[in-house]
């Protein structure tokens, strides 16, 4: 199993498989009815792009795919490439087109480090038929991938392997490294099940983790014995499965959120805290929590913009581990808070009212006039200064004309909002009095 040749490389990739029939896990893309299986019996390879996690053998999928198609296989990592690069590999292929060679099968790790310029490139070689491009990301392609590429691909996600997956390649491994150490290798199950737990449905960590502990225990009259002690005493703790600029990055900020939002103080904390174990930026953490309050709190308890602003600024006077205290505050202030999104809901319908009435002219009485052209024009002509009316309020028209008389922001009954709208009741009950006059 593995590059028998290539015995001073990693185990990881002494183990990569050379056949489908060794490739563990993604049924539903190399299984029977899987679409890569379907495609390459029907001798139809497409262009995907290949989303997942780290270790779930995205770059294996890409080299057994062009062998299983007979296409030549191209690789370079989108760290270290860019344009001209590309353009290099696009002119080989098409030279092997012309002597009737093989199709270019052309993979891409950590496409989603390209710029907009460098994906670009593609999109002709790809209508041409002169590529086959396969990218690989952990990145959510929604976010990372122009749109013309995503339109040009399929996107495939691959899914974090399994404990038992996991176990099924220590096995191997194991079995191959007998071979090779001519020795004894014994990995206890429960060291096997610790193995597979801390890889977090990443190969290559456990792989990793288990030559760590090979070279480690060896050698001994009695070859090499691993059970749990062996790996607790070894390896750190299981890394929370976090990526900062990855798709668990925004899954677990969104866990946070839909806390708060929902007035879960414990789950809040424990998503928090999540983050805060994970090694997030704790600022990005601040300027969410700030969000939170204004479009999920809002006016229901105005202190709430306050409070999440304070853990900012203490978290920023203090840094950790103590700032944190701060974010833990606000996030039990936030999540126990009164709740009203009316601010979002009225910045949402502004926005499309906007949209659909355009730039319409600001009245006459509204208008600035600090010159006396400006006021022969009829700026600010019929403006009432409300200090001068009683209650301070004229009941005067600000909206111009066209707009109708559109109700933006609706206070609900929670919290301070109770009270603003009671002041708006008011308001509008004196403007109908003033208008009847």
């Amino acid at each position: 199993m593995g590059n028998e040749a290539n015995l001073i490389a990693p185990l990881a990739e002494r183990m990569r498989p050379r056949s489908f029939a060794e490739y563990v896990g993604q049924a539903h893309l190399i299984g029977e009815n899987g679409v890569f299986s379907k495609a390459l019996r029907q001798g139809h390879i497409f262009s995907a792009i290949l989303w997942g996690p780290a270790g779930v053998g995205k770059t294996t999928l890409a080299m057994l795919i062009a062998q299983e198609s007979a296409a030549d296989f191209v690789s370079f990592s989108a760290v270290l490439s860019g344009v001209k690069e590309i353009r290099a590999v696009v002119e080989a292929a098409r030279e092997r087109r012309e002597k009737a060679e093989r199709t270019t099968i052309l993979f891409v790790d950590e496409i989603h480090r390209f710029n907009k310029a460098q994906q670009d490139a593609f999109l002709p070689h790809l209508e041409s038929g002169l590529l086959i491009l396969l990218g690989a990301t952990t990145e959510n392609p929604s976010f990372e991938v122009i749109s013309p590429l995503l339109s040009r691909t399929r996107v495939l996600t691959l899914k974090p392997l399994t404990n038992a997956e996991i176990r099924e390649i220590l096995r191997r491994a194991v079995a191959r490294e007998e071979k090779r150490l001519a020795t004894k290798i014994r990995l206890d199950e429960e060291a096997s099940i610790a193995l597979a737990d801390l890889a977090d449905g990443d190969a290559r960590s456990a792989l990793n983790n288990l030559e760590l502990l090979i070279a480690t225990h060896f050698p001994t009259d009695e070859g090499v014995s691993i059970d749990k002690a062996a790996i607790a005493s070894l390896l750190e703790r299981k890394a929370l499965n976090y990526d900062k600029g990855a798709e668990e990055h925004y899954n677990l900020i969104s866990a946070l959120h839909k806390s708060v939002r929902g007035s879960d103080v414990d789950a809040s904390l424990y998503w928090l805290w999540r983050m805060l174990e994970a090694g997030e930026d704790r600022l990005f953490i601040a300027r969410r929590l700030v969000r939170m309050a204004i479009e999920d709190v809002g006016n229901a308890d105005p202190r709430a913009i306050s409070i999440a602003l304070a853990a900012k600024e203490a978290y920023h006077f203090l840094g950790s581990p103590e700032g944190e205290l701060a974010l833990v505050q606000a996030v039990v202030y936030l999540a126990s808070a009164p709740k009203s999104n009316a601010l979002y809901v009225a910045a949402k319908k502004l926005r499309e009212k906007v949209a659909q009435t355009g730039s319409l002219p600001v009245p006459l009485a509204m208008r600035n006039a600090p010159t006396r052209l400006l006021k022969e024009l009829g700026y600010a002509d019929g403006y009432k200064y409300d200090h001068d009316f009683a209650n301070a309020y004229a009941g005067q028209e600000f909206l111009p004309q066209g707009i109708g008389t559109p109700s933006f922001y609706k206070p609900t009954g929670r919290g301070f909002e109770k009270t603003i709208a009671e002041r708006m009741e008011y308001f509008a009950r004196l403007k109908a009095q003033l208008n009847k006059k």
